[in-house]
């Protein structure tokens, strides 16, 4: 069985693709990709809502006299999550209305729930990027680069809009749903490109996180149009055992996919450019690489050491004397002891 996984290893290490495409899954799995995966999936749900609801409260009174505008926007956003799409329009397709006052305190309460995605984005490009925690960005820098970040997706979400729109305004025939996905597609590479450059380190070059962006807005493009088998199903046998639940699972496993699509978009962006490939499929005989955060290549994060515990120094006051006494056996206390039995047997003959 070795000679045959050493036979693979040379086989892969021999043909470039293939060995990027293993040194990819090797750094997926060295840096928790499935854990970071299931935390974007988790706080993307927790943010989701608020983030729709912003939305359709932004639009509302950015576009009151629009209605046309506001529904074109409204179906490009909802697009972007198949079958579960009428379901969102359903519990988050409301805005928000009242004073000035108390809409200006509502939409920044929705915006500080909504953060929590983008906080856990920059946690996972910090990873991957082996970024070490005390050079990591301070929290009012988390907190500009989380707004940017909101505003990259209003712009994606119009670009969209426009995009969707042309196969219909261009009369494309049978295949305008087919030729309208391409240029779709350019504008989520566009997309996923500068949230790359927002997140990641300052000192990461443009170039290089180039293939990821190209990866992650392929691949987002074909989750939305294959996810839908996969959601449908998820959703149809999930309905008719938990109900209105099913709904909530259907929604994560969308998340999670999404999620698990851009973990491997930007490991994809590091093994390029730190060259982190060709890696070994037998564990022995992989090349430990050291990497700028610490760690080594095939070796994943560990928790700090605690410092050994050392005893506590000597008292000022011991001397040599009672330290040679102690070693001997006779302590100052064995002593008194001793010199108090004595004195007692004596007191007790003379009586």
């Amino acid at each position: 069985m070795k000679n045959i996984l050493r036979r693979l290893d040379g086989f892969q290490k021999r043909h470039r693709r293939l060995a990027l495409v293993v040194g990819l899954f090797k750094k997926y799995g060295d840096d928790r990709g499935g854990y970071l995966a299931a935390l974007i999936a988790y706080y993307g749900f927790l943010s989701l809502f608020p983030l729709l609801l912003l939305f359709y409260t932004a639009t509302s009174y950015i576009l009151p006299h629009y209605p046309e505008a506001q529904r074109s926007l409204t179906n490009s956003v909802i697009g972007e999550f198949p079958v579960i799409g009428p379901q969102l329009r359903e519990n988050a397709g409301h805005p928000l209305h009242g004073s000035s006052l108390a809409l200006v305190f509502g939409l920044l309460g929705l915006a500080w729930g909504a953060l929590g995605v983008s906080q856990i984005l920059q946690e996972t490009m910090y990873q991957v990027w082996d970024v070490p925690r005390r050079i990591r960005p301070k929290f009012v820098t988390r907190i500009v680069k989380g707004l940017l970040l909101f505003g990259l997706l209003g712009v994606g979400v119009a670009g969209t809009t426009v995009v969707s729109s042309l196969g219909s305004v261009l009369n494309w025939g049978p295949f305008g749903s087919v030729l309208a996905a391409l240029p779709a597609a350019v504008v989520n590479i566009g997309v996923f490109y500068c949230m790359f450059r927002i997140l990641s380190p300052p000192d990461v070059k443009g170039g290089a996180v180039l293939p990821g962006a190209v990866m992650a807005g392929i691949g987002w493009q074909v989750l939305q149009t294959v996810g839908v088998n996969l959601v449908s199903h998820q959703l149809r046998h999930a309905s008719q055992v938990y109900g209105v639940f099913g709904f909530t699972l259907a929604l994560l496993s969308f998340l999670y996919l999404a999620g698990q699509l851009t973990v491997y978009s930007a490991e994809l962006n590091v093994v390029k450019a730190r060259h982190l490939w060709p890696r070994s499929l037998l564990p022995e005989d992989e090349a430990q690489v050291a990497r700028p955060g610490g760690r080594e290549v095939g070796r994943p994060a560990e928790s700090p050491q605690r410092p050994e515990h050392r005893p506590p120094p000597r008292p000022h006051w011991s001397t040599e004397s009672e330290h040679h006494d102690e070693t001997n056996g006779d302590s100052p206390r064995k002593l008194v002891s001793l010199i108090g039995i004595r004195r007692s047997d004596s007191e007790a003959s003379v009586t």
